[in-house]
């Protein structure tokens, strides 16, 4: 990580940084939008043909009669793991869906004038498809926290596509009752479910987060499907006057090991604090190679002037994770996808269990979703 002040001789890299941070989301997708845009034009035209030929390539798919997950893979997957994870899936579920059901929009009506009755009417769709990506490390959450809503919501059909899925997703499937759930994964996975195959009916709108290929996929396919944001690699903003060196590192080195191109930023005004940060980070990521690898490229340090720059720094990076000190930040705080409050509130208890939705906007997003 480095150490920028926007002040002094930094002043001028600061801001080309910050303007380049704000351009972040756009022209990573558009370096790999010439692949994307083959591979799903492929798929479109020629269906399984070319669905099976990227499966075959990138998935590792042996053949169209293992595209698809059996109901009993899904059980057997549920059987198998600890019964420690089986709890803590089912924990998790019971917390997503709460907070699913809290976020429901409502019908209502009302008679403005007499004789003149107008409402809201809200009614789910009829299919979705939920994205979950299994690279690294497997994850089951993000099946939770696609299908979950989709269920509270009413949603009659259910899709799930992952490539290579780890037996933690299978058993997440199986807790959630799914029933259509693909080996598959990338922009050829994004095409199929926008336009269908003989083999997978299309949907009506694909959720859930991926990489560049997804992400840019979801893009191209915006017109023809409804996404729901576009969530590339992830980030993490710690916007902190008064934290802990320590729980802060922890912090930005949990979401950076998500992916060698994850975005990890600590502003401050302290520069004690900033170089605390960056020892605490280099000594928390010193056996985790994807972590140190994020951190060497995209890790950051701004040592604001003030407070009142600190935050605004902050709206303008509009992160997809952001922490902050304290409840009274909020007030504030206007682009973001998701605020944790305080030294207790550990982003990675976000990503998997405390109930919110983890499938969060990226690339300067937040600043219209959240």
């Amino acid at each position: 990580m480095k150490i920028i002040r926007t002040t002094g001789r930094g002043a001028r890299q600061a801001e080309e940084m910050l303007a380049a941070l704000e351009q972040r989301g756009g022209a990573a997708l558009d370096a790999v939008l010439p692949a994307v845009k083959r591979i799903v034009s492929d798929v479109r035209k020629r269906g399984d043909r070319a669905l099976l030929k990227y499966a075959t390539q990138f998935d590792g798919l042996a053949g169209v009669a293992a595209m698809r997950v059996t109901q009993d893979e899904m059980a057997s997957a549920w059987d198998s793991i600890d019964p420690k994870m089986r709890q803590a899936l089912t924990t998790a579920t019971d917390q997503i869906r709460a907070f699913a059901v809290n976020q429901l929009p409502a019908s209502w009506s009302d008679e403005p004038i007499p004789g003149l009755m107008t409402g809201q009417l809200v009614r789910p769709l009829s299919s979705v498809g939920c994205y979950v990506p299994s690279g690294r490390h497997p994850l089951p959450s993000t099946l939770l926290m696609t299908a979950i809503p989709a269920q509270v919501a009413g949603v009659r059909r259910i899709a799930v596509v992952s490539p290579k899925p780890a037996p933690e997703t299978l058993a997440a499937a199986h807790l959630l009752g799914i029933a259509e759930f693909y080996r598959l994964g990338g922009a050829h996975a994004v095409a199929a479910l926008t336009y269908g195959t003989a083999s997978i009916e299309r949907v009506d709108k694909i959720v859930g987060p991926g990489n560049l290929y997804v992400t840019a996929a979801k893009r191209l396919v915006a017109f023809d499907c409804a996404i729901d944001m576009l969530a590339g690699p992830t980030e993490i903003v710690v916007t902190s006057e008064r934290g802990n060196a320590a729980d802060i590192a922890s912090d930005l080195v949990a979401q950076a090991e998500h992916d060698p191109e994850a975005l990890a930023i600590f502003i401050t005004t302290r520069t004690d604090l900033a170089k605390e940060v960056i020892a605490e980070a280099k000594l928390r990521s010193r056996n985790n190679a994807v972590a140190r690898q994020a951190l060497d490229r995209n890790g950051l340090v701004l040592v604001a002037t003030s407070v009142e720059e600190a935050r605004q720094i902050t709206n303008r990076l509009a992160p997809e994770h952001l922490t902050v000190d304290a409840a009274s930040d909020l007030d504030w705080v206007q682009n973001a996808g998701s605020v944790f409050v305080g030294r207790w509130s550990a982003q990675p208890m976000g990503d998997y269990i405390s109930g919110p939705n983890h499938t969060l906007p990226t690339g300067g997003t937040a600043r219209v979703r959240g």
